[in-house]
């Protein structure tokens, strides 16, 4: 019987215009009822978590009841934090020192990139038109990014590690002088798509998190199962006894699947959660 579904978010839970559609909604709350913990499973940070999933999962105080959410657990930023939102406090953290973070930015000024972070669960962007465009993309869901003057006198300033940074590439050269730059930082891991490279620290992934999250809920690995389409979810389905790819994931994801559905735009985790976990 499976306990726990990890979920990941972008290209898999969201369609292809980044929403959570009826129909997904349905399913995730039928596995609810069923009495499966909900994960969602997640390179963003906690604040941008999809608005629909995250409405009512959070108690409010002076609220006379809980609310029931789809989910009290969440794994963000690749695996970086595991956050029990019912105690609004982090099982599991894995960071980037603040002074790797103020080395890595150093070392990458000059190159054309807009820049990003998670810090303190918060998704901070470097200048405002990048907050634009993220609210152009993301809608609703962008509600909880700001934006910063500069992101090293941000994290700087913060008492706290940087969960991820992200760069996204403004020029044909700048892939190739970060990719150059990161050779310098054997502490860091990095993971690229065509336009952005996530960067956090060695170590850290969805699957380490769901380990952590395992052991603190007492869940086996025989016991979860896990959806996901990127290479960043394959530790993930090392840490699944259940394995389900979506029709969009990358050729590595699906090789290592029990399982294929449909595309994130034709409702693949509805399919999924239908078909083997209900």
């Amino acid at each position: 019987m499976i306990r726990l579904l990890a979920i990941d978010m972008d290209g898999t839970c969201l369609d292809r215009r980044s929403r959570v559609t009826d129909r997904t909604m349905k399913a995730l709350s039928a596995a609810r009822d069923k009495g499966v913990i909900i994960v969602p499973t997640t390179g963003r940070s906690l604040s941008c978590i999809p608005h629909r999933l995250a409405e009512g999962t959070i108690r409010n105080k002076g609220d006379a009841g809980e609310k029931k959410g789809l989910f009290r657990y969440v794994i963000t930023s690749n695996g970086a934090q595991v956050t029990d939102v019912k105690e609004n406090r982090d099982i599991f953290q894995k960071m980037i020192p603040k002074k790797q973070a103020l080395s890595l930015l150093e070392a990458c000024r000059g190159i054309r990139l807009g820049i990003i972070s998670h810090i303190n669960h918060e998704y901070l962007l470097q200048g405002k038109l990048l907050l634009l465009v993220g609210h152009l993309v993301y809608g609703k869901d962008a509600s909880g990014a700001r934006w910063v003057r500069s992101m090293s006198d941000a994290i700087r300033r913060s008492p706290y590690g940087t969960e991820e940074i992200q760069f996204y590439f403004l020029s044909g050269a700048a892939r190739k002088r970060v990719e150059l730059v990161l050779h310098d930082f054997p502490e860091l891991s990095a993971a690229y798509t065509s336009i952005y490279v996530e960067i956090f620290s060695k170590g850290t992934s969805k699957g380490t998190a769901l380990r952590a999250l395992q052991e603190y809920l007492g869940v086996g690995r025989e016991e979860t199962a896990c959806i996901g389409d990127g290479e960043n979810d394959i530790s993930m389905f090392r840490s699944s006894g259940v394995k389900i790819a979506m029709g969009n994931a990358v050729p590595e994801l699906r090789e290592a699947a029990d399982y294929t559905v449909e595309t994130n735009g034709r409702e693949g985790v509805a399919e999924a959660i239908e078909k083997y976990i209900l």
